[in-house]
């Protein structure tokens, strides 16, 4: 059995890890790795593949930035020759990324079967690119993989749940696998701060960088935080530095520091007292971390996490709803159990197996 993994863009390469070790365990299957380039400089690419243990990805695309139709474009041009040549039993989707909706384009086309990992989340919020990239990959997936039940009540509604299987989540495998191996590192920028002490703060979505209202709300609220709760301790993205720089706005009181590797990235999460953030995967890890979450939107796809307000909403334009959200935050918990048993990887390599037909390389059966 061939499988093709395409992947491109940081949270890939965490939920590709604990696949890529499934795979490498089952001696039928052979696996190749294909990235986009999405995401390409050591910081955001390099250095979860080395930390990971990922093996090198057998194809290097080099898309790297632009629009959203120039990059997804581009993609598709770049991953239709690598697929004809490999023709896989099943091309292997992660996420929401244009990666994604990239790989789920060029493989319905040249008629491949199209599993989806992550499959059945919906912000309801088609303003968002990520909403659209779920809801394209999902329909033209073959085998839909949801990390939870409320994904596959999510597929029903749209007629897709006889594709789909509850998996668990591979983000949880990854930090079961992981999260031991960083605590024993004794060189990692995160033990400056005590346990507790601090909140750890990521913002990237394009919805709060490109709005320059939006990222001023959100560096007022980090910034009274800092000054009035505990020190914030903000992992840079490059796009947000960016937007910082264009909008000339100060950080006095608030913690930069660049972006983490992954190792670092779960010291910072697992010790901080409260996690802000836009991202979906960091709310996640929060949440297996057991660390109460302030959410920078106006809505999640993980609305597990927002049971017991372990998560919570505070948006992104109102400064004091921020505040006030990690102000609260202590009182979030207990924490349940919806992300599996760490053995989602198992679990979908062994679907894959099962649902390919003998001498059906090639072809949609």
């Amino acid at each position: 059995m061939r499988i093709v993994s395409i992947v491109g863009a940081r949270p890939q390469f965490i939920k590709l890890a604990p696949i890529s070790r499934s795979m490498a365990e089952t001696k039928a299957v052979e696996h190749r790795v294909i990235h986009t380039g999405q995401h390409y400089d050591d910081a955001m690419s390099g250095s979860f593949f080395r930390d990971l243990g990922i093996p090198e990805a057998d194809y290097n695309l080099g898309v790297g930035s632009g629009s959203h139709g120039e990059q997804t474009a581009e993609m598709i041009r770049r991953l239709e020759p690598v697929l004809e040549s490999e023709r896989p039993d099943w091309v292997l989707l992660y996420g929401d990324t244009n990666s994604t909706v990239a790989g789920a384009l060029t493989a319905a086309k040249l008629q491949l079967r199209i599993a989806h990992i992550e499959a059945g989340l919906r912000s309801f919020n088609r303003a968002m690119p990520e909403e659209i990239n779920r809801i394209v990959a999902d329909h033209l997936s073959d085998l839909l993989f949801s990390p939870t039940t409320a994904g596959i009540e999510n597929l029903r509604r749209e007629g897709l749940e006889s594709r789909a299987v509850v998996s668990g989540d591979v983000m949880y495998d990854a930090m079961l696998e992981n999260l031991g191996r960083a605590e024993k590192r004794t060189d990692s920028i995160a033990f400056q701060w005590q346990p507790g002490e601090y909140a750890l703060a990521t913002i990237h979505r394009a919805e709060n960088t490109d709005e320059a209202d939006r990222l001023r709300a959100l560096i007022q609220a980090l910034e009274r935080i800092s000054a009035e709760i505990c020190p914030v301790v903000l992992a840079l993205h490059p796009r947000t530095r960016k937007a910082l720089e264009t909008n000339r706005l100060a950080t006095d009181h608030i913690h930069i520091i660049p972006p983490q590797p992954y190792f670092e990235m779960l010291l910072f999460e697992k010790r901080a007292r409260m996690i802000l953030t836009d991202s979906g995967g960091v709310q996640k890890e929060a949440y297996f971390a057991r660390v109460p979450c302030v959410t920078l939107r106006d809505e999640t796809e993980w609305t597990e996490t927002l049971e017991n307000s372990c998560n919570v909403l505070a948006g992104s334009s109102d400064p004091g709803r921020v505040f006030e959200a990690a102000r609260r935050s202590s009182s979030a918990g207990p924490w349940g159990s919806h992300y599996g048993e760490g053995d989602a990887s198992r679990i979908i390599v062994e679907q894959l197996s099962r649902r390919t037909p003998i001498a059906s390389r090639g072809s949609v059966g």
